[in-house]
């Protein structure tokens, strides 16, 4: 069982520095997001975590920089499911920093009730996709010049089970939370085939991944039936700190700079879903997001 668990967690380590790196991870308050932050730090690189809790955010930036013994680690107020907080960290970034060489689109929610965003996105279309979509587009002047530089999109095997609804990317006319999920993360894969496309000669690479099944905060929305069925499964799970290494794997792996718009898992290249490599589609998704976020990205 044990040569089991090693296999479907996979094994991973590098001694690579990011000494003079900037980094910016959302949702690094909790979960992967803050392992990441942890193993990023320990490597030199300055950390900005971008969380919505500034209570949560600022015990976080204790934590992290406690057990990586950097002291630039900072808490900057994001809320992924408003435009004008997206926006306003931004405008922020753009004018206090002088660098970003890597952005962790790490932030989620998942399987939650109904809602919508401050913007009337669907809550889950609207804050894994929309909300990191117009986050990259503000940021992504600042990530060019500061190339070599890293966009990694944190998506999940669920995209497989996905389709994106082009007709109804909101989930008004039927809300599935599970498909709604599986619809924000195939959104995730798409994004990055399309980012790296577009960035294509620039020196700013785009990665996706699944970071394994992992027992975050996420699984808080689940039902009765569907948590029993993930403490059955718990013992071939991985905690955080095996969740975030193909993230971290992404962010630092020197032979990954001349790839762009793979999906990894486990620390290596990954198949994804079919409609995970439909470029038609991601272009009709790139368009449609435009539009709906009120921007102008070619």
């Amino acid at each position: 069982m044990q040569a089991l668990r090693n296999v479907f967690r996979g094994a991973w380590s590098s001694a690579e520095k990011l000494d003079g790196k900037t980094v910016i991870i959302t949702g690094a308050n909790t979960g992967i997001g803050k392992e990441t932050a942890i193993d990023l730090a320990k490597r030199g690189a300055r950390i900005i975590m971008a969380c919505r809790s500034a209570e949560r955010g600022q015990a976080a930036v204790t934590e992290v920089i406690e057990g990586s013994g950097n002291q630039n680690v900072v808490y900057m107020k994001l809320d992924l499911a408003d435009s004008k907080s997206i926006r306003e960290f931004a405008e922020a970034v753009n004018k206090d920093e002088p660098k970003l060489n890597i952005l962790i689109n790490n932030a989620g929610v998942m399987v939650c009730p109904y809602g919508k965003t401050a913007d009337g996105f669907e809550m889950q279309i609207g804050v894994n996709h929309m909300g990191h979509f117009l986050l990259t587009y503000l940021l992504i002047d600042l990530i060019k010049k500061s190339a070599p530089a890293r966009i990694i999109n944190v998506s999940s095997m669920a995209h497989s089970w996905g389709s994106i609804k082009l007709d109804d990317i909101n989930s008004e006319k039927s809300y599935d939370k599970k498909a709604a999920y599986s619809q924000s993360k195939l959104a995730n894969v798409l994004f990055t085939r399309s980012l790296a496309k577009r960035l294509d000669g620039t020196g700013v690479t785009a990665y996706s991944l699944h970071p394994g099944v992992v027992q975050t905060d996420l699984w808080r929305h689940l039902n009765g039936p569907q948590q029993f069925i993930m403490k059955m499964v718990s013992p071939f799970t991985k905690n955080s700190t095996q969740g975030a290494q193909t993230s971290i794997y992404c962010a630092v792996e020197p032979s990954l700079e001349k790839e762009s718009g793979g999906y990894y898992s486990d620390c290596a290249p990954a198949n994804c879903s079919a409609a995970g490599k439909d470029d038609v589609l991601a272009e009709k998704l790139w368009e449609l997001s435009c539009r709906m976020l009120s921007i102008t990205w070619e």
